[in-house]
């Protein structure tokens, strides 16, 4: 019986046309998520037949697909076509008319947003100061997820009340402003732990006491912390932490931030991608970096009797 799920390689061939893919994307400058992601599209099929690519026809192919789109989620599906894609073309040299083979189908969906008042109840829901600081931070820079606990020490302009996000999605580096309240939470959190570089490094609790490893906040972690206070506040609606970088988009559009500067803050290629926080919202024009400061005002973080503690 066929099946897809990721096993080992049947021959030694299947490995080194693996490693010789993956080469090959490192050396068309893709990240290395990206290399990952298609590093695996290639297993799942080489694992899936046992004959070389080069034997596959159309109808193997679409019977691959065909049970990939019954398993797994079309986003997948992209990923695998367009990482398959790329090993016809630049391994075996052939070229592959993929939407004879697979055409996901295109939705345009519109993701739920935060009010600002909800954003507000999750924030002080959140018993870790650790998750609070780094989920405010990533909302009010409008952050990814990994681009939130990865920042360093180093990205954070205070003269300029700007900061630096370095290597994000497509290699690209972007500066966002930086409200005095996430400053000032950053500096009360980097007292507890004074890491040299790591802005939220990963915690390790021990027999004596926790210390603060080199590498980074468990991204699992705070995804649960998010989860968990938007249950502890009743929100029903969908949301993630990347909800997070939604709602501020959004809360920008409603402040009446120029959707062109909210481009360049998001890091969106294609200005199309911004235009959808247009629809979630009432747009004006107005000095932006006034217009964040003013929305960031809303939370006062020195009531919180938990940034004079120290984390646990």
């Amino acid at each position: 019986t066929r099946s897809y799920a990721m096993k080992q390689f049947k021959n030694p061939q299947s490995a080194q046309l693996h490693e010789r893919f993956k080469r090959e994307i490192k050396l068309q400058g893709k990240s290395p998520s990206t290399i990952d992601s298609y590093a695996r599209s290639l297993k799942r099929l080489l694992t899936y037949f046992d004959c070389h690519p080069n034997e596959l026809t159309k109808d193997d192919l679409k019977l691959y697909f065909s049970d990939l789109v019954t398993s797994r989620s079309w986003s997948t599906v992209k990923v695998d076509r367009w990482g398959l894609r790329l090993f016809w073309e630049r391994i075996l040299g052939k070229k592959w008319n993929w939407p004879d083979i697979v055409k996901p189908p295109r939705v345009k969906t519109l993701p739920d947003i935060l009010t600002i008042d909800e954003v507000d109840r999750i924030m002080v829901a959140l018993e870790k100061l650790r998750y609070h600081v780094c989920l405010f931070t990533i909302y009010s820079l409008g952050l990814r997820l990994t681009e939130g606990t990865t920042l360093k020490v180093s990205d954070i302009d205070s003269a300029r009340m700007m900061v630096h996000i370095r290597n994000a999605k497509g290699n690209k580096d972007r500066m966002v402003p930086l409200p005095k309240q996430t400053l000032y939470l950053l500096r009360r959190y980097w007292v507890t732990h004074q890491n040299p570089n790591l802005l939220f490094p990963a915690v390790q609790f021990g027999p004596a006491k926790k210390k603060y490893t080199k590498k980074p906040m468990d991204k699992g972690g705070v995804q649960t912390a998010f989860k968990l206070a938007t249950g502890d506040c009743n929100i029903h609606k969908k949301a993630t932490v990347h909800t997070l970088r939604h709602s501020y988009a959004t809360h920008l559009v409603e402040a009446g931030v120029n959707l062109r500067l909210i481009q360049e803050y998001l890091g969106h290629s294609n200005p199309n991608t911004t235009v959808i926080y247009a629809r979630l919202s009432k747009p004006s024009l107005d000095n932006s970096e006034k217009l964040i400061q003013k929305l960031m005002d809303r939370f006062q973080f020195p009531r919180d009797k938990r940034l004079h503690q120290v984390d646990s």
